[in-house]
């Protein structure tokens, strides 16, 4: 079973990142003091992701830019950013539990369909809190997407995004009024100081709540590879992104789908 969480969902700025924890009967107790990230200071959550990474049997985290977000819209990029993540393990998970209510990771199918993800999905209310599978997912992808957010703000220190990790904090609304959006911004958002881009018709089936998307990245999110090929005996790189991705270009993966 793959717990699945994410963040980075509500920051005005930076990608959004899912995180994935895999466990299995064998997988012994998880390490003391775990619990969703929210409820963990900065400094408990660092010290425990290494401890969790050692535990999981199969971990990774996948992240959508913030153009993706804005091409796609926040639920298709958590699509995307999800099946990054599961698109690193080296198993295929049979059952991914999804902390809330709505199941934004599916691939959508017509009404009657056959489901064509090699996962099935559940979904359950506050299962950061309930399961230990979700409540790792989301330190790791905590973690991580906060270190990607430091090292952003390292480099453009306007916004200071190493405090407020690209969310909408008193010091990064006032640097968005003085100084405007960045790449690293979602422009289809409300900002000070931008235009939100006008949304467009979504694709039939889909309910019309987000941005319109570009054909680059709708084609990216169809096809981006779900399942591990037979035989692979070690994680592949990252799914964090490299760089700065400009909108609406997914990240590079070498590999294609079955």
């Amino acid at each position: 079973m793959a717990g699945v969480d994410e963040v980075g969902r509500g920051a005005l700025a930076g990608p959004v990142s899912v995180g994935v924890a895999v466990v299995d009967a064998a997988t012994r107790t998880a390490p003391a003091g775990l619990r969703d990230s929210k409820l963990l200071a900065p400094e408990a959550r660092e010290a425990l992701a290494p401890r969790l990474r050692r535990w999981a049997p199969a971990h990774a985290v996948g992240h959508a830019s913030a153009g993706e977000v804005d091409a796609l819209g926040i639920v298709r990029a958590l699509r995307l950013a999800g099946r990054r993540a599961l698109e690193q393990l080296a198993v295929v998970p049979d059952v991914v539990l999804l902390d809330g209510s709505h199941d934004w990771l599916s691939t959508p199918v017509p009404r009657g369909g056959a489901r064509t993800d090699p996962w099935l999905v559940r979904t359950q209310v506050k299962a950061d809190l309930r399961c230990a599978a979700v409540a790792a997912a989301s330190v790791l992808a905590k973690t991580e997407r906060d270190a990607l957010l430091r090292d952003l703000g390292a480099r453009d220190e306007r916004y200071g995004w190493s405090g407020n990790k690209g969310y909408s904090a008193p010091d990064h609304l006032a640097a968005l009024r003085r100084h405007g959006p960045c790449v690293q911004h979602r422009r289809s958002w409300r900002l000070p100081g931008c235009e939100p881009v006008p949304a467009a018709a979504a694709p039939e089936g889909e309910a019309a709540e987000e941005p319109g998307r570009g054909p680059a990245v709708a084609a990216a999110l169809a096809e981006l590879p779900v399942q591990a090929p037979a035989g692979r005996d070690r994680r592949p790189a990252s799914g964090r992104m490299d760089g700065d991705l400009p909108a609406a270009v997914p990240a590079p993966s070498a590999r294609k789908g079955p």
